[in-house]
């Protein structure tokens, strides 16, 4: 029987109950790769944000007569300038902290970003944004494709999954991302405790370094159990960080914060994948004011943690080192429904934050008259997409992280207008 990655690593270590120690290599290689190093934030937000209610065109007539009860008033936005189409922007009310780090020109708001024929399904949406692929979103993840890139051997804590599930984008062929949502608990697993865990982790050593050639099958799990255990030691020294803000108490901000000490404690992770979902709001969209309802929960949840995050990371000397990627599967319908929500849409927007961060307004924003403009599509109904977003991926490989965009994306998708890092 065939194991894949994705299988054994679901759900993390602290899942895998069978008891495995790292070798002396792979902790010598822990400790070599653990120096400081650029890192990777990908935040996905599942569901699909309504880029609208995100970032808002408030002179525009036509964004207020197709969205008469979810649209945020123009004398409420947070206005953040005008794009080379000549729109005005205003970001949504509720995003206080990231209007700060755009007006420190360390935010890049993306507009338009999508790929041809969007699908509006959220599984198809999310696996082609995973895998950067519209063709054939069944293999890897672009992400795991890059980590399958970097030179062997691969620190067996070059990415972290916060999530319980191994979402697409960290998919690979050679390279197993543990996951760990909460550094306190990805511990050894062992019924007893004391000498008699210690003594059960240098058994498992044992059975564990031994290579069984004529069973290629055992082979990977003894390897891939052997990666994920030389990750305990030094993800418990996450688990005591201290960080200098206060993190809201949500899935979200707790996730923020481990990655963060993470960074602090220069553990070796180079990609971190980090969700928040909520965004499919077919109804009950808005509320009494911009400030209430539930996508104004949303963008609250989205801001105070990114937020803490950035003051964190910053506090500590390592926003250059720092760099967030937001993406969704889709955008919304430009015309609300008959529920007071959005339904599935095409074009999509992306944030991009961090330290070296050329920040602005980078594409265009849509002209919502639904009579014949080259910015609509669906007859109107959607935002067609300007800027494929596999070249916003492309500009962070080669630029960020030193790899190549080419070779992972597999096909050229550079953008010379987007020069956000």
């Amino acid at each position: 029987m065939k194991v894949t990655r994705r299988q054994f690593v679901k759900g993390g270590m602290a899942a895998f109950t069978v008891t495995f120690a790292a070798p002396e290599l792979l902790s010598d290689l822990a400790r070599a790769q653990g120096r400081r190093a650029r890192n990777l934030v990908v935040l996905y937000l599942g569901g699909g944000n309504d880029a609208l209610s995100t970032i808002v065109p408030y002179r525009d007539a036509f964004y207020y007569s197709r969205r008469p009860t979810v649209a945020i008033p123009a004398s409420d936005v947070l206005q953040v300038g005008t794009d080379s189409s000549r729109i005005e922007l205003g970001l949504h009310p509720r995003l206080t902290g990231l209007k700060q780090i755009f007006d420190q020109g360390k935010l890049a708001i993306i507009q338009r970003t999508g790929y041809p024929n969007q699908t509006r399904s959220h599984f198809l949406g999310t696996d082609i944004w995973s895998t950067a692929s519209p063709a054939n979103a069944s293999g890897a993840g672009w992400v795991g494709r890059y980590l399958d890139s970097l030179p062997s051997p691969v620190d067996p804590l070059a990415g972290w999954n916060t999530t319980s599930d191994l979402p697409r984008v960290l998919v690979s062929e050679k390279v197993s991302v543990p996951a760990i949502q909460n550094p306190a608990t990805y511990a050894f697993a062992s019924p007893n405790s004391g000498t008699e865990a210690v003594a059960e982790r240098t058994a498992a050593l044992r059975i564990s370094s031994h290579v069984p050639v004529d069973r290629p099958e055992l082979a990977f799990v003894y390897g891939s159990a052997q990666a994920a255990m030389a990750t305990l030691d030094r993800v418990a020294t996450v688990a005591n960080y201290n960080p200098s803000v206060t993190y809201p108490n949500t899935g979200f901000a707790q996730a923020l914060r481990a990655v963060a000490g993470a960074m602090v404690r220069g553990i070796g992770t180079r990609v971190f994948y980090v969700t928040t979902g909520g965004f499919d709001t077919h109804s009950n969209q808005a509320g009494a004011t911009p400030l209430v309802g539930s996508y104004a929960n949303l963008m609250a949840n989205l801001n105070d943690g990114l937020i803490a995050f950035y003051n964190d990371v910053r506090n500590q000397g390592l926003l250059d080192d720092t760099l967030v990627m937001s993406f969704s599967e889709f955008g919304r319908r430009i015309s609300e429904n008959g529920s007071s929500g959005t339904d599935h849409g095409a074009a999509a927007m992306m944030l991009v934050l961090g330290g070296r961060v050329e920040g602005g307004l980078y594409g265009t924003a849509p002209n919502l008259n639904p009579n014949g403009n080259p910015t609509l599509e669906n007859n109107g109904g959607d935002v067609t997409f300007e800027t494929d977003f596999r070249s916003v991926y492309a500009r962070i490989i080669d630029n960020w992280l030193g790899g190549s965009s080419q070779a992972v994306l597999r096909g050229n998708f550079v953008n010379a207008g987007l020069t956000f890092v």
